[in-house]
């Protein structure tokens, strides 16, 4: 079952008036067959910072493949839904893994392997802004995890992570991706 994330585009009229150019569903939803339950809507990409904001409705930035990575200095606004984890979900293997962020875009993200905490255990060279919308999650890290509720906030820079739903009820989380670079100090010591 989808569920329609409404987006609501503003722009400017040709006075420069502010107004609504598209109010409607977001189109870029995404599944994956290989993680049931789950599903990504795309929002709004920008591929340059500074964002250009022109007068005319540039086409839909969303369209296309799925990437989990924005674009070099680019953003990605997306709000993601997690069914609770499933047996099928914890017993993945690390090919399989791979498979499920190379049908995102970036294979290279996955970091689980052996003894790992999480199957979806990733890193990307992102600041990512993650507010849980509704539900429980909880962010897994190398050796801690942290349970999140509505309303808590995430600023993940980089870091090896996962989302885990080890309630009984969907959760629903919006990310705001940010283009990074790691420094080359944090870069040297990242296994």
């Amino acid at each position: 079952m989808t569920l329609p994330v409404r987006r609501v585009i503003t722009g400017h009229d040709a006075q420069g008036k502010a107004i609504v150019v598209s109010d409607g569903p977001a189109s870029a939803v995404r599944t994956n067959p290989l993680r049931p339950g789950w599903q990504s809507t795309e929002v709004w990409r920008t591929t340059e910072s500074p964002a250009r904001i022109r007068l005319s409705l540039e086409p839909d930035p969303t369209a296309g493949s799925h990437r989990i990575m924005p674009d070099p200095q680019g953003t990605i606004v997306r709000v993601a839904h997690f069914e609770p984890d499933s047996e099928a979900l914890r017993s993945i293997d690390p090919d399989t893994s791979r498979k499920i962020f190379s049908a995102m875009g970036n294979s290279q993200a996955s970091t689980y392997g052996a003894g790992g905490r999480h199957p979806l255990m990733h890193r990307t060279q992102s600041v990512d802004y993650a507010i849980v919308l509704s539900g429980e999650l909880h962010l897994v890290l190398d050796d801690e995890d942290v349970r999140l509720t509505a309303g808590d906030v995430v600023v993940q820079r980089g870091t090896n992570h996962a989302w885990s739903n080890r309630s009984t009820e969907r959760a629903s989380i919006a990310f705001i991706l940010i283009d990074g670079a790691f420094d080359p100090d944090l870069s040297g010591v990242l296994p």
